[in-house]
Formats: C-alpha cells, structure tokens, sequence
C-alpha cells in the first residue's frame, strides 16, 4: 500500500519514539512528514529515513494523508481531528481527548482490535492502563475477575522531557549538599515519592487514577469489574511499574498464570525469585514487552486470588508502541 504518513507533534517525547518505533517495526509507507509547533517549524529533523523538514502542525492539509499521528495534547486534536476526517484520513490520537467518548474506538490491538471498525479515529489508552491491560485481560477472559486493586511506580518520563531534566538536575543539585527544587512536579522528585498524577477528583482520586479506572472497562467492554488504583510518581527515568491484587471468580493458581503468561504476545515473564529475576525499570526501559513477574497467590483472597507485578516502557507500550500497532491493525484490516 503507497501510504502517506505524518506525525504531528514529531519533536515531543512520543513523537521522537513513534519515528523510532515505525523504523524498528518496518511499518510500511510510501512518504513521511512530520509536524510540530511554531517553535519547532522549519527546522531539521534527523530520521531513519533521512532529514525531515519539521511543518507547521497549525496549517497541515490532510488530504494530502491516509494515516495521521496524533502526539499534541491541550486542545489540539478536538480542533484538527474533525478535519482530518474530514479530509479522509485516518488518526490514531495519543491525548486523551477522546478516549472517553463512546462513539470513538479506544484500542489495544492485542485486545480489542477489532474496536476499530470502520473508525477514521482511534484513541490510544493512558500509559498506566495499557501496562496493566494484557495480563488483566487475560486472567478476566480465563478466570473473571471479582476486584483489582493496583499501586502504581511512575517514572518522571510520564511528565515529559521535562520531568526527567529535573529529576537529573535536582538530583545533581540534592548531591552536591543544595536543596532541591522543583518546577515540574508539586514536590522535589529527588530521593521522594510523590503519591499525586495528575489533578484531584471529587472522590479523591486523581484522574491519572480512574483513566485506569474508565480506559480498562472501556477496552474490555466490561464496566461492571470493580477497579482501584494508587498513583505514585517516583524518582525514575523510564518505565512504570504496577503492583497488582485482583481477586478472581474462579479458582486460579501461580503456576498456571506463569505459564499462561508465557504463552501471551507483549508479555514477557520474568519470574525465578531463587535468581532475583523480576520486573524492574532498569530491565523494562526501552523494551516493547511488558514484564510480568512476583507472581504468587494473594493471602487475603486465598485460591480466588493473584498477586503479580508489571513492569512496562510508557512511552512505548504506553504510547508508540500501542499506537503503531494501532495502525499496523488499520491497514491488516484494509
């Protein structure tokens, strides 16, 4: 297929990672363009497929496109999405804009691929429910699940370029005997946790806690799984990581989710506590499977009861990652 590809928003953090990922999956296209703001505009942009002159994302003409990348949230993608449809072209969005919609598909391809229908627009998920999704959905779909109850571990990358230059410069700054600062987050992220992504609900949730929340029982077309969840940023680079309890409606055994699990495309098992093998950023980052691992039974909930722990790159099975597979099952199904 001739494919006419761009990316809008080309030097942010996903959209660097969206041009690395199309490259080491091969995603075939016949040309490529890329879009950012008036900051970026006019300058040079080094790709696997040589210099790209970056485009004013403001003044794109979509028709000149079958398939579009969406990585500009604010209000961006509710204004220019419309017209890119419009304009008969297809756009995987990676904002939030519209994930909640009911009319618009909100997809992991491993999942729910077929979702995506004849959709001109498909919503990528929040980094923190795509890292959890796989094996939830597995045990859901073998085994039902009762409750799920997950702590989260983010990474500073999950608030942008921005959030790992302070987490490096306060760093720097806290060794060196300076106090730290902060800019980027509520509180020095230096040797701190800070248990507080994104804003504050009515319920006293935050909202990066109920995407989790909203996303999964969207993807699994089940809104009746009762869900909680417990966001903590951490000082970290790369890569989330997810403690998980849910509680099953069938009986389910360690043994038999460890080799469940082997078996499931996107997930790795890294499971042998006798050699200290188990999912960590430092082994996750940069990875395009999730890490799964700590796997056991739960004390409280007993033979219905699981306790496992998910490691995954964000900005890849998160964001690009997902989203290029997004677009991988577009054109499977053209």
């Amino acid at each position: 297929m001739a494919l006419r590809l761009a990316i809008f928003g080309a030097t942010g953090m996903v959209g660097r990672e969206l041009i690395k990922v199309l490259h080491k999956r091969e995603f075939p296209f016949e040309s490529l363009r890329v879009f950012a703001s008036e900051r970026s505009a006019g300058k040079q942009l080094e790709t696997p497929w040589g210099v790209k002159t970056i485009e004013l994302a403001d003044t794109a003409d979509f028709s000149e496109f079958d398939l579009a990348y969406f990585a500009i949230g604010g209000g961006w993608p509710k204004k220019f999405a419309p017209l890119a449809m419009q304009a008969g072209c297809t756009v995987i969005d990676n904002s939030s804009t519209f994930r909640y919609d009911d009319s618009i598909p909100l997809v992991i391809p491993e999942i729910n691929a077929d979702a995506i229908g004849d959709s001109k627009l498909i919503a990528n998920p929040n980094c923190t429910t795509a890292i959890a999704a796989i094996p939830l959905w597995h045990l859901h779909t073998r085994y039902g699940l009762q409750k799920v109850i997950i702590s989260t571990y983010q990474a500073t990358s999950g608030a942008g370029n921005g959030g790992m230059a302070e987490l490096e410069q306060e760093t720097r700054r806290a060794l060196a005997g300076e106090e730290p600062e902060c800019a980027v987050f509520k509180y020095p992220i230096a040797f701190n946790l800070i248990p507080h992504i994104d804003s504050f609900q009515d319920n006293q949730y935050t909202r990066e806690e109920m995407k989790v929340v909203w996303e999964t029982g969207k993807i699994f077309a089940d809104t009746t799984i009762p869900i909680s969840c417990t966001c903590v940023r951490i000082p970290t680079m790369r890569a989330h990581a997810e403690s998980i309890v849910v509680e099953t409606r069938d009986p389910v055994d360690p043994a038999e989710i460890r080799e469940l699990f082997g078996k499931v495309s996107g997930l790795v098992v890294k499971d042998d506590v006798d050699n200290f093998v188990y999912p960590m950023p430092l082994t996750a980052s940069e990875q395009f499977d999730v890490e799964v691992g700590r796997i056991r039974r739960n004390l409280i909930f007993g033979d219905h009861g699981l306790e496992f722990f998910v490691c995954g790159d964000q900005i890849l099975k998160g964001a690009a990652l997902n989203a290029i597979q997004i677009g991988e099952a577009v054109l499977n199904k053209g």
